[in-house]
């Protein structure tokens, strides 16, 4: 670049820092959606009249910044903050775990099931399956178990809400398995918030076995898109907020002034409250 910038040679802080890559233009990052709020607005859907550039096809096509995150971390805790149970070197509290929760004779089955530890089980995914675990079962033991060993678990996705754009970049579901993985979803949204339902989908165990180490159930971090009026529908002002649940209590980790971006709320609400003004 001219000016050339210095290589930061580090982890990503925000998504935002993308704008720092050469190449990364706006249109890349932010697509149709020029003031980030997932709505199709007027000048969205227009052409080249009013910025920005679209296609005027009815549909909002979001950037890349729609798809990306670098807020995704998991801990390896269970809920009453302890170590979870390793399935690979754990086997011992793991059949103590078991045997609790179900029985002797239930754990015995299942860790039969199991085999040995070698090869080593890649993801909890690739447990349940292993192991012949009805999905009620794994779901109680879900929250307890993992097969990494450092203290946090970066980059999982969320195979409970992520998009299917999302799911299709993952190994072992691609573009051919990703619609049928949103699709069963839709018709099942009783499904308990776990990865077991992903094997309804995925019935080849290579599929599994290389999707499984990329997908979770849970989900620890959140944002929050915040747009107020003041009195009299004045002083507006947005923000954005991004909260991280896997120390336990909500730690507030970035915040974002978008005010400059403009209206978010919509055309409807904004008609709203006009004539909540004039009444």
């Amino acid at each position: 670049m001219n000016p050339p910038r210095r290589c930061k040679n580090g982890p990503f802080e925000t998504v935002d820092e993308l704008q720092l890559v050469y190449g990364a233009t706006p249109e890349l990052l932010y697509g149709e959606d020029a003031n980030r709020n997932g709505v199709l607005d007027a000048n969205e859907n227009d052409g080249d009249v009013v910025l920005p550039s679209d296609n005027r096809d009815g549909r909002l096509d979001a950037g890349i910044l729609e798809y990306v995150t670098v807020y995704s971390r998991q801990p390896n805790t269970q809920s009453d903050g302890s170590p979870r149970i390793n399935v690979n070197t754990g086997r011992a509290q793991l059949q103590q775990l078991l045997v609790q929760i179900f029985s002797t004779q239930r754990a015995g089955q299942i860790i039969a099931q199991l085999g040995p530890a070698n090869p080593p089980i890649a993801s909890v995914l690739e447990f349940y399956v292993r192991s012949g675990m009805t999905a009620d079962e794994f779901t109680q033991i879900e929250g307890s178990i993992t097969t990494a060993t450092g203290a946090m678990t970066p980059g999982l996705v969320n195979v409970n809400t992520a998009s299917e754009a999302v799911l299709s970049c993952i190994p072992g579901i691609g573009i051919a398995n990703a619609p049928a993985l949103v699709a069963y979803r839709r018709s099942n949204p009783d499904r308990p918030a776990s990865v077991a339902w992903v094997k309804e989908v995925l019935s080849n165990p290579t599929d599994i076995q290389q999707a499984g180490r990329y997908l979770t159930g849970q989900a620890y971090q959140f944002t929050a898109d915040i747009a107020a009026l003041g009195h009299h529908n004045r002083g507006y002002q947005r923000t954005r907020f991004v909260f991280d649940l896997s120390g336990g209590a909500p730690l507030l980790v970035y915040r974002q002034d978008l005010t400059s971006l403009g209206w978010a709320l919509g055309k409807q609400v904004r008609e709203d409250l006009l004539k909540l003004a004039k009444n």
